[in-house]
């Protein structure tokens, strides 16, 4: 057994006494693992919760490694609600463990299977980016928001309204999406990343989107992706490629090197929201923003 699982339990009781009490609270408090979920919570509960995002804006969730203090935040909230699918990888074994003592959402349990895009046959193959497929979101948050009422019962008027207002807003930034990404077909484009974070993205809007490096960012590329990725590009003259908030773009740079050596000049943009939202006040400082923010990029880097 991992040795940090086995010692776990001691930490967080040796750190509990650190915080306030829960008790002390005037609201209960909700910790959603990442700034995108956090966003969506938010929208449900309305003012009958204090919603804290784990890891902060601009943080790779697949690299994310739980600290203390984080251990402590997690035991010591009322409830704690996270994406699933492996996306945070290195947190699942915690979760495993929380469960017994602790109250946990997984917001994409309710997502059918065949909805779900997968790489390979293991477990963690399944692509955990659901977020880019706006009705797959909903879907998401509509599942968070049946379990809160169960969870707190007396919320029920007020989650079903805010669900309801929150869900009409997200089908009309699908509606949106759908026109723009039409044009991107016509122009005969393809959205290229540093990682393979669009795949919902592109068969939601029937868009071909192709990542130098796979679905998690632990992954490399080699000579012959990157090779393969520039033949792409050359053939069907394709515009731009775009770098990621949360990734290097060392990477993607050598796609635009490698095209540049082929004689097809080709715009580094972005970079692109994936895996977070962007600073509290910006344009992508909501979930709603940051997809609004994306595609308004990348159609204006594709379309000339």
């Amino acid at each position: 057994m991992n040795k940090f699982l086995t010692i776990l339990p001691l930490l967080l009781l040796s750190f509990a006494c650190k915080f306030k009490d829960p008790k002390e609270r005037t609201r209960p408090q909700i910790v959603a693992t990442t700034s995108i979920l956090a966003d969506g919570i938010r929208n449900l509960v309305g003012e009958n919760a204090e919603v804290v995002s784990l890891m902060p804006a601009g943080v790779d969730p697949h690299l994310y490694k739980a600290s203390v203090r984080d251990l402590d935040l997690l035991q010591n909230a009322d409830l704690v609600i996270y994406h699933g699918l492996f996306l945070e990888g290195k947190m699942t074994e915690i979760f495993e463990k929380l469960a017994f003592s602790q109250n946990l959402i997984n917001v994409s349990e309710d997502i059918p299977k065949e909805l779900l895009l997968r790489s390979g046959p293991e477990a963690h193959s399944v692509d955990p980016h659901i977020w880019f497929d706006v009705s797959l979101w909903s879907l998401a948050l509509s599942h968070a928001s049946e379990e809160l009422i169960k969870w707190q019962p007396e919320w029920k008027s007020t989650i079903t309204k805010n669900t309801e207002s929150y869900l009409s807003r997200l089908d009309l930034l699908h509606q949106d999406n759908l026109a723009k990404v039409s044009e991107l077909r016509k122009a005969n484009q393809a959205l290229i990343t540093a990682h393979d974070a669009f795949s919902y993205f592109g068969k939601a809007y029937d868009l071909e989107v192709l990542g130098l490096q796979g679905l998690s960012t632990l992954s490399e590329p080699g000579l012959r992706d990157l090779t393969g990725l520039v033949s792409f590009i050359v053939e069907r003259n394709i515009h731009a490629v775009f770098a990621e908030q949360t990734i290097s773009p060392k990477a993607i740079e050598a796609v635009v090197a490698g095209c540049a050596n082929q004689n097809h000049e080709i715009k580094l943009a972005g970079p692109l929201y994936t895996d977070s939202l962007g600073a509290k006040d910006s344009s992508a400082g909501t979930y709603i923003g940051m997809v609004s923010t994306n595609v308004q990029v990348i159609f204006e880097s594709l379309i000339q």
